[in-house]
């Protein structure tokens, strides 16, 4: 995996998409500090199934009601 800064991959962000299309995996830093990952796109091989979580997940009865405090900090209220 290759570590390149922000202002190489500006410059040559075209080649490093090609590499990356290749399969390399490329880190891009800003002052040394690894911030996004170009990687390949990799298409869905198959369509997706719904459902597929059916028996997985419960919701709880009372999902749909929002608690007070947190309403009052949506309206940007102080407890």
């Amino acid at each position: 995996m290759k570590c390149t800064n922000i202002h190489e991959a500006k410059t040559h962000l075209s080649r490093l998409v090609e590499r990356a299309a290749a399969g390399e995996e490329i880190v891009i830093a800003k002052a040394g500090k690894p911030m996004a990952k170009l990687v390949p796109y990799v298409k869905a091989t198959s369509p997706r199934q719904p459902g597929c979580w059916r028996g997985k997940v419960m919701i709880h009865d009372d999902f749909d009601v929002l608690p007070e405090d947190v309403a009052a900090a949506f309206r940007g209220e102080r407890p």
